[in-house]
């Protein structure tokens, strides 16, 4: 009998392993029926007032289901003697769209822009008071993210969207994007020679822009090399308006540990 139980012991003990071990090969997440507002940072290494810009975005509390954070890093000011390692043209257009819809016709570092406006930030209390009044709108778009671990230390992230009856899904885009937190850089050239900058929420893959089809939902699978299973990293979806650049709705997903 006490053989018996030893082994029913073992055996219990094995699914249980087995089970927490799925878990940890896999996450997901799905947004809620609110809006979860974007913020965006357009800075770069190569720029001298983008560190304190840099610092205000990782000093936020990070609270996904409140608002989704990225920064991209632009590559204009790699002329000037400093090349962000960081930076890709792709940001720098994205950012100058951004300043088309505005009608700005001009783009800056470090600016911010919140759920696809230009957003001049200027304490705390300001932009928790913008969160909160994003989030009383009801969502208009349902996204999920799903990642998980392949045996081979791969990652296979599906992304997926559904959108209401009332958008246009024809004029309706969304992105994915991969980032990555605790970034350190010693900066040996350029307006920050000598200055140790560090950052999180770095868009290092931007995926898109992606069409709904005409039943209004978006789906694509991602393979990722087993590099994203090391880093402290996660993915982003969000879908926005073609027409004006306004953000719809948006979901962030920290990767899980294997």
């Amino acid at each position: 009998m006490l053989h018996k139980r030893l082994i029913h012991g073992v055996l219990t003990s094995l699914l249980l392993f087995n089970s927490y071990a799925a878990l940890a090969a896999q996450c997901t997440a799905k947004s809620g029926a609110n809006t979860v507002p974007l913020l965006e940072l357009y800075t770069s290494e190569g720029c001298s007032s983008c560190p304190p810009a840099d610092k205000w975005l990782s000093n936020l509390t990070t609270d996904y289901s409140k608002f989704t954070p990225l920064a991209f890093h632009v590559d204009y000011w790699d002329y000037i003697g400093w090349k962000d390692e960081f930076s890709k043209a792709a940001y720098s257009d994205r950012q100058r769209k951004i300043a088309a819809f505005s009608g700005a016709g001009f783009v800056y570092t470090p600016q911010f822009v919140m759920n696809g406006r230009d957003f001049r930030r200027s304490d705390r209390s300001r932009f928790e008071q913008y969160v909160d009044l994003h989030q009383k709108t009801q969502a208009k778009a349902h996204l999920s993210l799903d990642a998980t671990i392949n045996d081979n230390g791969e990652m296979t992230l599906k992304a997926h969207a559904n959108a209401d009856k009332t958008i246009d899904y024809k004029n309706t885009d969304v992105f994915v994007a991969l980032y990555q937190n605790q970034l350190v850089t010693k900066v040996k050239a350029g307006e920050n020679v000598g200055r140790e900058l560090k950052h999180d929420y770095v868009v290092r893959e931007f995926f898109g822009a992606y069409q709904f089809n005409n039943q209004s939902e978006f789906a694509k699978s991602f393979k990722l090399n087993k590099v994203w299973n090391e880093r402290d990293a996660g993915a982003v979806i969000f879908v926005q308006d073609a027409s004006n650049g306004k953000i719809i709705q948006s979901l962030a997903l920290p990767f899980c540990s294997s």
